[in-house]
């Protein structure tokens, strides 16, 4: 209707099931994933994730899949995948940039990073550029705030980034260069990344054996609770000088 008057449109029909050989397929996963569990529900995040490594994004489809499986209506998956930020409702990019803009990573420059990234790509929060390969975000707290600020690819870390340096990250994702995170494992598209996150293994040469450990600063409480010494003061504490230091 128009005239000022809101439109209700028609109720949305059941969402069509996925190809025979796509479902066989989806089936035979699915199985492996439940079998994890003695109760299949606890099954559903990561089937979550499972369909979205179909389609890039968790469709009605895939939501349908997943209630199927789990003999879960719709309305309860449904309140699942639109809880969580990992499940994208619409299509998106081979690559997800997540601007930290909390508090440490923004006073650092996170919120430099992504108003500068939203006009270098010339997308918002949460679009996707025109070529498909990039969609940016602005995310919350990765704790990882002693490599302020941060940039995530797909949830792999990029520390201590600036403008520049985010610009350059994201034309060598659309332009297909290879691009290695600060730490952890090598870097994949989207839709793998979501099968891993499905519990099925990194099956790329040298993957599993990546890690991500804790900087330095991370590691200051650990080293004081094994009663290690800790590493000399380079701020002055409150009330003494550095003249007091020095005498």
């Amino acid at each position: 209707m128009t005239d000022g008057h809101t439109s209700l449109g028609m109720p949305q029909l059941p969402a069509p099931d996925y190809p025979a050989e796509v479902r066989a397929r989806l089936d035979e996963d699915a199985r492996a994933i439940i079998d994890r569990y003695p109760g299949s529900r606890s099954a559903l995040l990561p089937l979550l994730h499972l369909v979205q490594a179909e389609e890039g994004h968790v469709t009605r489809t895939g939501m349908r899949f997943c209630a199927e499986t789990l003999g879960l209506t719709t309305a309860e998956v449904t309140a699942v995948a639109t809880f969580y930020t990992m499940y994208r409702r619409k299509p998106s990019g081979d690559y997800q940039v997540g601007v930290c803009t909390n508090t440490l990573c923004a006073v650092m420059g996170g919120d430099a990073i992504f108003e500068e990234l939203k006009e270098h790509l010339g997308v918002g929060n949460d679009e996707t550029t025109a070529d498909g390969k990039v969609t940016l975000e602005h995310i919350e707290c990765n704790a990882a705030c002693d490599f302020a600020p941060v940039v995530m690819v797909n949830w792999e870390f990029f520390d201590n980034q600036t403008p520049e340096s985010a610009k350059r990250l994201v034309d060598d994702l659309r332009e297909g260069r290879p691009v290695a995170p600060t730490r952890g494992a090598p870097l994949c598209t989207f839709k793998e990344t979501a099968r891993i996150l499905a519990g099925f293994p990194d099956e790329r040469e040298g993957a599993v054996g990546a890690t991500g450990g804790a900087g330095p600063a991370s590691l200051v409480g650990l080293r004081l609770a094994k009663g290690e010494t800790p590493q000399r003061r380079i701020g002055h504490p409150r009330g003494e000088s550095a003249r007091e230091e020095g005498e």
